[in-house]
Formats: structure tokens, sequence, C-alpha cells
């Protein structure tokens, strides 16, 4: 039997398949809005493709979570790379909106799928070898690097619009089949670098591996009990309401808006290479500072300050009417984008064991792609129906009110930094604040 995995080397296979993982993504986040576009969709139609890989990880988020908790992170987190291949492989083909609408179902499924096993899989491994490890570090670092590979891969996404060196593809065709390939190659990574804690699941064939699919129920059961009985979670849990909806500006229809500014889609595909990687980037720095932050400030007072300022700047971005302001708007989002995400997670982490991690980042996943879907169903009409830029606002100004469901989980940290300094005094408001 192999020896168990470190803490030192957990992080470092975490932040390989990271860039494994989000490199490929990289090159294709500036251009998945405008292919469509391209290709005959309307904005409205667009939000409604978008729309169904959300609904499809509503339905199967906590299934998949609780599979993962069971049978284990590995074998979850190698399906979902299969799937993503498939997804792309029809994205990429699509000519209509019932066959954007099957790869966004397929991308749905793959979300599901790839929701929390990594991270869930570098925290469990991690704490197996050093209880005491700072997770919390190795996760601002993996979004760090998550960061710099999605900016590497939109770099080189944008570099390749402009060139556009394959006579029978599109300009913005060829990133995609470039990351198609790379998807592949993150698939061999994942069988060779991950292997599961043995304090998590023993590997003793077929008949093991049933057996915990079998208690995946039990497991999903358990996870919809500490989001009713522990108020921390729930209020974690609905701040992805808010921020799912935001994302819709930024993500969704900064590169629709880009174009409308610019002049068209493959003049906005090619500068979103360089802009995107530009955001990424300072995604990456966000990261980095979450940390530092968080010894200063605590980390729901990161959480709280990235969430407010991340609302304030995307309406900025609605409200801008040049390139220019557009642009620099969308990198301060995406710093403190980036800020935010360890921060979310840490809190969530605080509040999970090693049976139910998974399925509590999957119920955090569920409720963004949930929320990111109805949101994408109300704002593409309103922005068909009035212009992107009012969609923008209007998404930017509801995600303000997740600062707001921070509070439970600062008043609780408050609670532990007491109970640190005064254990005995401090028992009884730690129990309140849970």
């Amino acid at each position: 039997m192999s020896s168990p995995v470190t803490a030192d080397r957990a992080r470092r296979v975490l932040l390989l398949l990271t860039v494994t993982r989000w490199f490929p993504i990289g090159l294709v986040i500036g251009v998945s809005t405008l292919i469509p576009l391209e290709r005959g969709l309307s904005v409205a139609e667009i939000g409604l493709v978008f729309a169904m890989q959300g609904f499809v990880v509503l339905g199967l988020e906590l299934p998949t979570g609780g599979l993962a908790d069971s049978i284990g992170r590995r074998p979850v987190l190698l399906a979902s790379t299969v799937v993503a291949l498939a997804s792309g492989l029809v994205f990429v083909f699509a000519q209509s909106l019932t066959a954007f609408l099957v790869a966004l179902l397929l991308q749905g499924v793959f979300r599901a799928l790839d929701s929390g096993p990594l991270e869930a899989w570098y925290v469990d491994t991690a704490q197996a070898d050093d209880p005491g490890v700072r997770v919390e570090e190795g996760l601002s670092r993996a979004g760090t690097v998550l960061g710099l590979a999605i900016a590497s891969g939109a770099v080189i996404s944008g570099g390749l619009v402009a060139w556009d060196p394959v006579p029978f593809l599109t300009p913005l065709e060829t990133p995609y089949w470039v990351s198609i390939v790379l998807v592949a190659a993150s698939l061999v990574a994942t069988a060779v670098l991950m292997k599961e804690p043995v304090t998590h699941v023993d590997s003793s064939g077929l008949r093991r591996a049933l057996d915990s699919a079998r208690e995946a129920p039990r497991v999903i059961g358990g996870g919809l009990r500490l989001l009713r009985s522990n108020r921390v979670v729930l209020a974690l849990v609905g701040v992805e309401v808010f921020w799912a909806v935001g994302m819709i500006a930024f993500e969704t229809f900064m590169p629709i808006r880009l174009s409308e500014v610019v002049g068209g889609e493959a003049e906005a595909g090619a500068l979103m290479g360089p802009v995107s990687a530009a955001a990424w980037g300072l995604f990456a720095v966000g990261s980095s500072l979450a940390a530092l932050l968080s010894r200063r400030v605590g980390v729901a007072w990161t959480a709280i300050a990235s969430a407010v300022a991340r609302a304030a700047f995307t309406v900025v971005m609605g409200l801008t009417a040049g390139p220019v302001g557009l642009i620099t708007a969308f990198l301060v989002v995406y710093t403190l984008h980036g800020t935010g995400g360890p921060s979310h997670a840490t809190l969530l982490h605080r509040q999970a064991e090693a049976r139910n991690r998974t399925t509590v980042l999957s119920m955090n996943s569920m409720v963004a792609g949930g929320a990111y879907s109805l949101g994408l169903l109300a704002l593409g009409p309103l922005a068909e129906a009035t212009s992107t830029a009012t969609g923008i606002v209007v998404a930017g100004a509801f995600s303000v009110l997740a600062g707001l469901l921070y509070l439970p989980a600062l008043r609780q940290e408050r609670s532990m930094d007491v109970e640190e300094a005064h254990p005995v005094a401090a028992r009884g408001s730690v129990a309140v604040a849970r």
C-alpha cells in the first residue's frame, strides 16, 4: 500500500490540478457567449441556454455531492471531466438553440460533478496528515493559481482569435478546440495524481463502491439537516443567491456589452482575451490578498467588504458608456471576486466535517446554479427589452445584499475569538452564534 499523502503534497496536487482544470476554461471564457451570438441566437436565447446549465446543477448538486462523500472524490472528479469533454464537443458543433441547450445540459452535469470534490479532497487529505494545517492558506493559493491559469488561457485565446490560424474554423472556434484537447489532458493528470485519503474511503473494489453509493441519500439528508439547524450555513448558502445574480453581469453580459461598444463579436472576442487575462490575473492577486486580509481583519469581514465593493463596481460597469470605463470597472470587479472566493470557502469549511464536506459545498453550488439560472431568465429578457447596460446595473444592485448574509458568520467568528482568549466565559456565546 502506498504511504499516506502529506499535507504539502496534497497542496501541490491541488494547485497542479487547479491549473489543468481551469486553464482550458480560460481559453473559452471570453468566447462562450460570443459563439452563440455569432451563430444567430438573441440575448434572451443566450440567457435561456446558459440558464439550462444552472437548472441541471440545481437538480444534481446534492446527489453528486453525496456521491462524492460516499464513494470518494476521485471517481466523481474523473467522471466530471469525461462529461466536460462531451459538453465541449456538442457546444463547438452546435448551430441551433436546441443543440446549444443540449451542450449546456451536459455542462450542468459536469459542473455538478465537479463542484467540490477536489477542494474537499485537499482539505480532508491535508487534515489527515496534519490536523492543525491552515487550509485557508492552501485554498487561497489555489484561488491565486486558478486566476493565473485562466489569465494565461485568456491571453492565448485572444491571440488565437486575432491570429485565426485555422482556415476551416471561425476565429472564435479555434480556442474552443484547443480547450477540448487540454480537458483530455486534465483527465489523465487527475487519474495519475489524485489518491484518496485512507481516512475517507477504503479502496476495496466494486462492492465497497456500491455500498457507499447507497449511503449517498443518508449523507444528503445529513447535509439538509445541517442546513436547517445551522443558521450560519443557511446564511452562507443564501449568499450565493445574490452573488450568482451579480456574476451574470460580469460573466454573461460583459462580452455582449463589449461587442456593442467596439462594434462586433469577433472584435470583442479578440479584445476579451487580454481583458480576461488581466481580470483573472487580478483575481489571482485578490485571492492572495484574501489570506492577508483575513489575518488582519478576519475572514468574515474580508468576505463582507469584498461582496459590497464587488456589487458597487458591477453597477459602475453598467453605468459607463465607453470601453475604457467598462473594462476598468470589470477589472476591479474581478479583483474583488478573487478576494471573496477563499473567504467564503473558508467560512463554509468551518461548518463542515469530512463526512459531509462535499455535500456542504454542493448545497452552496446548487443554490448558486439555481439563482444564476433564474436570474438569467429574468435579466435576459430585461436586457433584450431595454439594454445590456440596464441588465448589468440591476444585477449589480441586487448582489449588494450578499454582504448582509455574512453577519451570522461574523458573529460566530467574534465568538470564536473570544473563546480563544477566554475559553470558559465564551462557551455560551458560541452556542448562541451557532
